[in-house]
């Protein structure tokens, strides 16, 4: 397993925001505020109009990987807001019969011309046929920027989030096409034990990346498996 890799990219540099003094507002909330007017893909992303600063991270990585494709079927899952299903429909051109953008979320998500956006919880048994209902065929890439909610226990946080991986894979193993790709957000320490072996069998390159726009005080990497082996 190699070490995560850092893609350089650019990084306007922004006068720091000091905010003054406000009564009711907690060190906390004036500590979050000043992070989001001095972060550069906030800015960007307002001055873009992306939803979120996390477009600029599946930028980063498909500048890097080059996985998206004028003609693929692409599913987003834990889409909401909706900063990554932007970015794939900058790329895919839906307007072709073998294109075809899916995102999808727990949370009510606005939608997108060109996407089609489905509002359903992931964990239930039943949401994977269910999504599969709406697939056109085979699936070229499966993305899943999904995280559970920080309970600030780093070994319960990093549990949860590879168990929302492995839903995220069983997904992928049962829709991909051969030589597909499939990306997923872990915490810091990457993939281990079964989660590993499955993606070390399933694909052919299997790699852990933290882009740029990904915060580096966050423990976030992103796992990235290509080159899906059908049995």
């Amino acid at each position: 397993m190699s070490k995560p890799k850092k893609p350089k990219a650019p990084s306007p540099r922004l006068e720091a925001v000091r905010l003054k003094k406000k009564k009711g507002r907690t060190l906390s909330s004036k500590m979050w505020l000043e992070r989001q007017l001095n972060d550069p893909y906030v800015v960007q992303a307002r001055k873009l109009g992306y939803r979120s600063r996390a477009a600029f991270k599946l930028k980063e990585l498909n500048e890097e990987l080059k996985f998206l494709k004028k003609k693929c079927r692409v599913v987003d899952l834990g889409a909401a807001p909706g900063g990554w299903t932007q970015v794939i429909l900058e790329e895919v051109d839906t307007t072709h019969p073998t294109s075809q953008v899916i995102a999808l979320d727990i949370l009510p998500m606005e939608e997108i011309p060109g996407a089609l956006v489905l509002q359903m919880d992931f964990g239930l048994p039943e949401a994977p046929d269910l999504l599969k209902q709406h697939l056109k065929g085979p699936v070229d890439v499966v993305l899943s920027d999904m995280a559970p909610s920080s309970t600030g226990h780093r070994q319960t946080d990093h549990i949860r989030i590879i168990s929302l991986t492995e839903m995220a894979l069983e997904f992928a193993l049962q829709v991909l096409a051969p030589g597909g790709t499939f990306i997923a957000k872990v915490w810091q320490g990457g993939t281990t034990g079964e989660l590993l072996k499955i993606l070390k069998e399933s694909f052919t390159h299997v790699s852990h990346i933290k882009p740029p726009a990904s915060r580096k005080e966050s423990a976030e990497v992103y796992v990235v498996a290509r080159g899906f082996k059908t049995s």
